[in-house]
């Protein structure tokens, strides 16, 4: 299985470096002043209070693409986004926040630091980080046939971005992914028995669930493991590759599924080239967000309000 994931690795390369959501990996850049920044704010404005850094994520990634691009429609010329990656993200803005300091990032929902500091998205009147996604569930063709009581429950899944959240921050607080997994699971039975009501256990069958190591697919993916060998007695293999590899993996069978798909926009691409291979199952989870975010001690509402 693993063999066949690196198959899937190499043919994926190309397409891997060119469309990236929001991972984990990375180190951050760009600690210098922004090229190009005249200073021409007013010395009170939230530029100047943030030295007109809007801390980012991993280069290339979707929402800093759309980060960039509202950067140029907003007209923010003087403005810089800093790389890194979103551990360097929410590290920066930690420490911001216990200082009670200004800062702007790039957010996306769910995550975490929703839950553990009061944040608010800066309104963003051009649309330029578009509608609300969701978050499908995507399966091999065959899963169906091959593994019944396995695609009745994926099909099945379906939680909140506060769940999402909670297990996120548990994570995060220094809990093992398995461990604030089984906790969700087992604080949360009655959701989970409507999951696998009806479905026959498997008995030890094996299926292995590819995910990118965004906090928010480390979290639904391990629930999801959880499930699948607690009530359903399945052996579940986890395999954590790039957003190429894990469509490509899906598509050609290498691995059995993951619940890791952003739809439309993040992984438009994907599915637009790879679609036709899979099966959608439909959204695990709806409400998720993208755009710029502030803590709520900041009186800044909306994007255009940097230009001052």
């Amino acid at each position: 299985m693993k063999k066949g994931i690196l198959k899937g690795m190499a043919v994926a390369l190309g397409l891997s470096m060119v469309m990236a959501g929001c991972s984990n990996a990375g180190t951050p850049q760009g600690n210098q002043p922004a090229e190009g920044n005249t200073g021409t704010s007013a010395p009170n404005s939230v530029g100047a209070q943030v030295d007109h850094k809007i801390i980012g994520i991993d280069p290339g990634a979707g929402l800093m693409k759309a980060t960039e691009k509202a950067m140029k429609d907003y007209d923010l010329k003087d403005w810089e986004l800093v790389e890194g990656s979103s551990a360097a993200m929410t590290a920066a803005l930690t420490q911001a926040y216990k200082d009670k300091k200004p800062i702007i990032v790039t957010g996306w929902t769910p995550h975490w630091m929703f839950s553990k500091f009061e944040m608010k998205y800066l309104d963003d009147p051009k649309g330029v980080f578009g509608k609300d996604e969701q978050i499908h569930t995507i399966v091999r063709k065959g899963l169906k046939d091959e593994h019944p009581s396995a695609y009745a429950f994926l099909d099945k899944f379906s939680w909140t971005p506060a769940d999402m959240e909670k297990v996120m921050l548990d994570i995060e607080s220094g809990k093992k992914p398995e461990e604030a997994a089984a906790e969700w699971v087992k604080n949360n039975e009655a959701t989970v028995n409507k999951w696998v009501e009806g479905i026959q256990p498997a008995e030890g069958k094996k299926l292995t669930l590819a995910y990118v190591a965004w906090d928010s697919e480390i979290a639904s993916t391990n629930v999801v493991k959880t499930v699948l060998e607690q009530k359903l007695k399945y052996k579940v293999e986890l395999s954590q590759v790039e957003a190429g590899p894990m469509w490509v993996g899906v598509s050609n069978g290498d691995v059995d599924g993951m619940v890791a798909a952003w739809l439309p926009t993040t992984h438009a691409d994907y599915m637009e080239k790879l679609g036709k291979d899979v099966e959608d199952l439909g959204p695990n989870l709806q409400g998720t967000k993208l755009g710029l975010a502030v803590p709520t001690y900041m009186e800044i509402n909306s994007i255009e309000d940097l230009k001052k």
